[in-house]
């Protein structure tokens, strides 16, 4: 018996546990295969500068997205990183390859405007796949320490 093929498509949090947490509920460990879509967003204005700035983050998000589906026991064919546009790059997959469903790993609404219009809404207007919205937490990324005052300023004190 073949086991079913699913596209799961995400930015940030595809690392999330509740990515892992939410393909459990679904049996995913005993009948899917996943393939990973990560589209290269650059983060900030980076792509002002380099329209490839987002590539190498990418891979490593996805990377780290395999490990935990791996380590879960979610057969795991493989990540793909894509087009900085999110319906590009699962337009790039889907029309290059087979799968039997999509699922969109969104942030909370108002966490994340990169799925505005809504990918999954645009998807299911594209294919005849269907297509499912799982709503993730991207992880907090450690806050940066900063300095109340700058180390050795001179003081105007005498």
């Amino acid at each position: 018996m073949s086991k079913h093929r699913v596209l799961i498509v995400a930015n940030r949090g595809i690392d999330s546990p509740e990515l892992i947490e939410g393909l459990l509920r679904r049996g995913a460990v005993d009948s899917a295969r996943v393939t990973l879509l990560v589209p290269a967003v650059p983060h900030g204005l980076a792509w002002a500068a380099d329209m490839k700035a987002g590539w190498s983050e990418a891979m490593d998000r996805a990377e780290a997205a395999a490990e935990h589906l791996r380590s879960a026991g979610i057969e795991f064919d493989g990540a793909i990183v894509g087009d900085p546009d999110p319906f590009a790059a699962a337009g790039d997959v889907l029309h290059s390859l087979d799968f039997d469903e999509v699922i969109v790993a969104t942030p909370p609404p108002g966490v994340s405007a990169w799925l505005r219009p809504s990918l999954a809404g645009r998807l299911r207007g594209e294919t005849s796949l269907p297509v499912a919205e799982m709503t993730i937490h991207p992880r907090q990324e450690r806050p940066v320490t900063r300095l109340r005052e700058a180390v050795g300023a001179l003081s105007s004190a005498p």
